[in-house]
């Protein structure tokens, strides 16, 4: 009696534990939701800017860092025409150390949604850091003007539009190369050029950027309500996946012990 009981729990096994794996399997949010370089490929106009990354192999980085991130990333795009804003020279008169570095400073080591950014508090730390320490950025916003705009000592940019907000991924286009003061100084105000090796030695590393107020309007589809909901609506699918796949797995080790206990009987 006891085998014939235990043969079709057997048999169900193998579905319970393909389940379990389905639960807990790597990528199972969509293909390319989490992938930069196929978000920037679909802005179309962010060629200099997947170069850059491509050459300094800085979405390999984000990209292992989103795998084991619970807090997410935020990335600050300039297009194409932020970078024709640079004077000449800018970018070849930078070291490959520092072209990381500045890249690296388009990146938030949190997710951002435009409405975190009204909580957030000054100084934002970034990606990139030197002798001093780790580089930051101010952002500023108003809730009656809707205003969202980054300082970093050098220029103030806002954002401009919104290409991804979902967790743990923002990415935000942005007009203008953000600039930090570790790297162009103070006195490079504007688009600045490219850095004289004296400029770079005597920039204090650990000096903090300084906030200023006010900001430039963010277009209408920067301020988006309903994918900020998304995030965190994510965040907590992401939650209840985890919970899934392990009320799953102990569903397998119960049936398991029941078909031992059968068999045994």
């Amino acid at each position: 009696m006891a085998s014939h009981t235990a043969l079709p729990l057997l048999l169900l096994l193998p579905f319970l534990f393909a389940a379990a794996a389905d639960d807990v399997a790597p990528g199972s949010s969509p293909p390319g939701e989490l992938n930069l370089t196929r978000i920037l490929e679909s802005g179309g106009q962010y060629s200099t800017l997947l170069r850059l990354l491509q050459a300094t192999r800085i979405t390999e980085q984000l990209t292992s860092q989103l795998k084991n991130s619970y807090d997410g990333l935020t990335f600050f795009a300039p297009n194409d025409n932020a970078f024709t804003k640079l004077k000449t020279g800018t970018l070849n008169g930078l070291t490959d150390q520092q072209k990381i570095q500045l890249l690296l400073y388009h990146v938030l080591p949190r997710y951002y949604s435009v409405t975190t950014f009204q909580t957030a508090s000054n100084p934002l730390p970034t990606e990139a850091s030197g002798p001093g320490g780790m580089y930051s950025v101010n952002v500023t916003t108003t809730t009656t003007s809707h205003l969202v705009n980054m300082s970093t000592g050098v220029v103030d940019v806002p954002i401009s539009s919104t290409l991804s907000a979902k967790f743990p991924l923002a990415v935000y286009s942005v007009d203008d190369v953000l600039l930090p003061e570790q790297l162009f100084g103070t006195s490079h105000k504007g688009m600045a050029s490219a850095p004289a090796p004296t400029e770079q030695a005597g920039a204090s590393a650990g000096k903090a950027s300084a906030g200023k107020k006010g900001g430039v309007p963010k277009s209408d589809v920067a301020l988006e309500p309903v994918a900020a909901g998304e995030g965190a609506e994510d965040s907590n699918n992401a939650a209840a996946g985890r919970g899934s796949a392990g009320w799953t797995t102990i569903a397998a080790f119960a049936l398991i012990m029941a078909v031992v206990n059968l068999v045994g009987a």
